[in-house]
């Protein structure tokens, strides 16, 4: 049977993904399971969804469905056909003022928020990884998190849904029609969920038992509550599917209601000399309306107490000790002040380490979060290289909940688990722990086993809590469902799955297994391969913002082929692993954006572009790295020559049509793989006059004085659009309208921040072109007397992060240099003495990599707030993809960067398109079919 030829009737070869580095970097998700899939598909409707299907029950081939990959129990792993809903299923409707959202599976707890935002409200789910987590994983999960407890859920909050069966037939709780049609074409599954409907009715003890395993979280087996809560089949079976990880269906679309989203807020860190005082909190601070009581054992505190920014009180606390995050949320202030004083006023009965103190300040509150949100990571960051971070999720009733803690950390005694750590959602009795653990060995392995028997054994015989409270039954937790809900309550979910999925294709070993062994079988084994790599969680934060992603790999995949690779090579499958390798050139290496925006969403703080630049740096030969050194020491001749080809290629395009140059390059790329591809945003090299001029004088005694480095994209692709002046022109009459001084770099021509050699790993020209422009800088600057701006933001942040690579003398030197991204000098020097002599209507802006790694994303914003009445920032704003020249070289990575937020910024008509980096403004002009400028432009226009 010839796989890909059957899928290939149903879905184009461009979204059939069966090469060797496509299967190896889908084959684990988050969670620490490992299948390796027969073939990745990806579908974009309804009907190509339905013929999978088919064709699965044809061929007898599994079928599992997966969007973000964030699944922490081994749900979203097979070795049939994994379907990849993360790229074509992103559609939302906001409706009803808010009140509902309309959302497909393949869009991310995070977008759909950022869409209700402006109706202040948000979905009720809220889990911690909202960021990369979407939404058919959310529902498939029955997802909570530290805010909406038992009552917010998906479950709760799921008004309709939409869903396609095994056998092909599609229904949708939204249309009356379809209960009448899933009776008379469903009739089995129609009777069975009825006839156990009545079997639950009439077994009150059965009954109660279900009441009372949903008062806590619990995502363990199948939802059991539905036949509670609801009476029709059709009803009962969509609400079966929330929590059901996919085993039974497939959820095309939902429809939720919203929550409010307090505007006020108000967060305190509770501190406790033991675990026994903290819990006594709990029922306290639930009667007073606290929205979040976020609970952390003495040891989650050691693993941030060196946080930056922490309070001190951190390292005095006894070992005993225990905390409490604690958040009110309130829809005005004074509700809140109401809410906080209530609580306060019967704090004198509690025993706290020292007196509690509410936070309301946004900055300092979001310190207190990022800490409880850098727990998990904190402890993977520190972890031995080859072991994996396990989290669990359970969850015990309010009254004994401390001795639970207890006992639980008595078992991290035996089995010699010392770096566990506890915390969890205190409201509901929700514990997460955490411990690191190797499957590489068998020993290992039976440790675990041995242990998470006892952990079992402590949950459900000592305390009759829930196993699964939020995280999924999955392989992890399958084994143990007969033991949480015993014999009747199993049996019906066995039933279920049976009638619903007869031939146990969908998502099969999942929830419903008779294999007691499966949590220990199929585990993901991680290699020590290299630093970047053995820290990575493969937890999947990082995927919604890397650039790639929907072209060949996101970081996450990246870092698991690095592993593959090493794997291969210890087994001595060789020429596996040189496939990979070669297929990892392009996929891994050359459509990497090395931007660095992953670092910022990694939990364990790994930039997959450093890991990149030092692989290339390692491809490169000695005699590259030669010609490397070369071009930079005549970096001004090279210039002159870019210069000259760029007007030269204009003319050309003007006498032989606008295509020509293209057409031209796109042949010589044929024999020539490295030529850059002419771009039709390619503009005409600028006149270099401006600089020539004498320097600008400040205007009074109390102006300032700055030096100007105009960067060398500027200098070779800066030209104006529609007859504006070039880009260093308006940079000085800019300063000019502020009175502000300028004096222009030195030796300008040549003058490089060294930002191409270093993304391209060539070090030894890298590290030429860093120290020869701090010397110029500081000659430039009079020994760090005058500020320096430079009006590209991405060259800014290279010279932000030059040091390293400096001589001793010149990181001295270094040190004492101020160097500014033209968005700060806009921001911090001209916006407080000019006046805007007119404003623009609607622009839109583009927030490059650079200035979200710098921070000052709310400055570019802020400039254009006082030049324009209404700015937008694109919610699927990212990097473009272009980093410096992989557009020209690779124009099908930025195509597909750029392609959401093009979606979205073409949806309406803008006054104005800025951005802060030449390469950038070309990247989205090109997809979004509008002049994208520097933001000096709107600034010189409204002054």
């Amino acid at each position: 049977m010839n796989l890909e030829a059957r899928l290939l009737e149903i879905l184009p070869e461009e979204r059939i993904r069966t090469r060797l580095i496509d299967l190896l970097s889908y084959a684990a998700d988050a969670g620490f399971y490992y299948l390796v899939p027969r073939a990745v598909v990806q579908p974009v409707s309804e009907s190509e969804v339905i013929r999978l299907f088919l064709l699965s029950a044809e061929l007898q081939v599994p079928l599992v469905f997966r969007t973000g990959g964030t699944s922490l129990s081994g749900q979203s792993i097979t070795d049939g056909i994994l379907v990849d809903l993360s790229q074509h299923w992103n559609r939302i409707k906001v409706s009803d003022d808010g009140r509902l959202v309309t959302v497909a599976p393949g869009i991310t707890g995070a977008m759909v928020n950022a869409h209700l935002r402006r109706h202040q409200v948000k979905i009720g789910p809220d889990p911690s990884s909202i960021g990369a987590a979407m939404m058919g994983g959310i529902l498939s999960n029955n997802a909570s998190g530290m805010c909406c407890g038992v009552t917010r859920n998906s479950y709760h909050t799921t008004r309709s849904i939409r869903f396609i069966l095994p056998d092909g037939k599609t229904f949708s709780t939204a249309n009356p029609d379809d209960y009448t049609r899933f009776e008379t074409e469903c009739s089995e599954i129609f009777n069975t969920l009825r006839d156990i409907h009545a079997q639950v009715a009439a077994d009150t003890a059965l009954a109660e038992r279900i009441r009372y395993k949903y008062t806590t979280k619990n995502t363990v087996g199948y939802s059991l509550n539905s036949f509670i809560d609801y009476q029709h089949p059709l009803d009962i079976l969509a609400h079966l599917l929330i929590g059901a990880e996919g085993t039974l269906a497939f959820i095309a679309e939902a429809t939720l209601e919203t929550i409010p989203d307090h505007p006020f807020k108000s967060t305190a860190l509770l501190f406790f000399n033991d675990i026994y005082g903290a819990c006594q909190v709990i029922r306290p601070l639930i009667g007073a309306g606290a929205e979040m009581v976020e609970l952390m054992d003495r040891a989650s505190l050691y693993a941030v107490q060196d946080l930056k920014g922490i309070d001190p009180v951190v390292k005095q606390l006894p070992e005993t000790a225990a905390a409490l995050l604690v958040e009110f949320q309130e829809a005005t202030e004074a509700e809140l002040t109401d809410r906080v004083n209530s609580f306060m006023a019967g704090a004198a009965a509690w025993n706290f380490y020292n007196a509690p103190e509410f936070k309301t300040d946004a900055t300092e509150r979001e310190l207190l979060w990022k800490m409880r949100k850098g727990l998990f990571p904190a402890v993977g960051a520190v972890r031995a290289s080859g072991t994996t971070v396990v989290l669990e999720d359970i969850a015990f009733p309010l009254p004994v909940l401390g001795n639970a803690i207890f006992d639980l950390q008595s078992l991290f005694k035996k089995y010699e688990y010392n770096n566990a750590i506890i915390f969890g959602h205190a409201k509901d009795g929700n514990l997460h722990f955490v411990v690191t653990q190797s499957f590489n060995e068998a020993h290992e392995v039976d440790r675990y086993d041995r242990f998470l028997r006892d952990v079992v054994d402590l949950v459900v015989n000592k305390y009759d809590g829930t196993l699964k409270a939020e995280h999924g039954t999955g392989r992890n937790m399958a084994p143990f469902v007969e033991t949480e809900w015993k014999g009747d309550a199993y049996l019906i979910m066995k039933k279920i799955k049976s009638v619903v999925d007869p031939k146990n294709l969908l998502n099969p070993g999942v929830i419903i297994n008779d294999d007691k062994q499966v949590h220990v079988k199929n585990l993901k084994q991680l290699p020590q391969v290299e630093s970047e790599v053995d820290r990575c969680i493969e937890c999947g934060f990082c995927e919604p913002v890397c650039p790639s992603r929907n072209l060949t790999l996101t970081p996450r995949r990246r870092i698991m082929v690095r592993r593959e690779l090493k794997k291969l090579q210890a087994a001595g499958r060789m020429a596996e692993h040189d496939e990979l390798l070669q297929q990892y050139q392009y996929d891994g290496l050359e459509t990497c954006a090395v931007d660095g925006l992953c670092g910022g969403a990694c939990p364990v703080d790994i930039n997959t572009g450093d890991l990149v630049k030092r692989l290339r740096r390692e491809n490169h030969s000695e005699n590259a790295n030669k010609i490397a050194l070369k071009v930079a020491k005549h970096f001004a001749l090279v210039e002159r020559m870019a210069r000259m080809g760029l007007k030269s290629g204009t003319i050309l395009n003007k006498l032989a049509g606008r295509k020509s140059m293209e057409k031209l390059t796109g042949g010589m790329r044929k024999i020539i793989p490295a030529m850059p591809l002419w771009n039709e945003q390619m503009p005409a090299s600028p006149s270099l006059s401006a600089l020539r001029k004498t320097p600008l004088k400040p205007a009074g005694p109390a102006a300032g004085q700055i030096v100007y480095f105009p960067a060398c994209i500027s200098r070779m692709m800066g030209s104006g659009i529609n007859g504006k002046p070039d880009i260093m022109t308006t940079f000085l009459q800019v300063a000019e309208k502020a009175g502000i001084g300028v004096n222009i770099l030195n030796n300008i021509i040549g003058a490089c921040c060294g930002q191409i050699y270093s993304s391209k790993g060539y070090q030894p020209a890298y590290r030429f072109t860093a120290n020869a422009i701090v010397e110029n800088l500081w000659a430039s600057s009079e020994q760090g007397r005058y500020v320096i701006v430079i009006d590209v933001s991405s060259c800014a942040y290279t010279l932000h992060h030059l040091r390293p690579v400096l001589t001793p003398a010149n990181q001295q030197k270094y040190d004492q240099l101020t160097v500014l991204d033209s968005v700060d000098f806009l921001h911090d020097y001209v916006l407080p003495v000019v006046n805007a002599a007119r404003k623009k209507g609607k622009v839109v802006l583009h927030p490059v990599c650079s200035i979200q790694k710098m921070g000052i994303q709310h400055k570019l914003t802020a400039i254009a707030s006082h030049f324009a009445n209404e700015v937008i920032v694109p919610k699927n704003a990212g990097c473009c993809g272009m980093a410096g020249d992989r557009g020209f070289l690779f124009p099908e990575l930025t195509a597909s960067a750029t392609a959401p937020e093009a979606a979205e910024v073409v949806a309406a008509e803008y006054d104005g398109y800025y951005s802060s980096t030449k390469t950038c403004e070309m990247a989205l002009s090109q997809a979004v079919k509008k002049d994208y400028e520097s933001i000096l432009y709107l600034v010189n226009e409204c002054l």
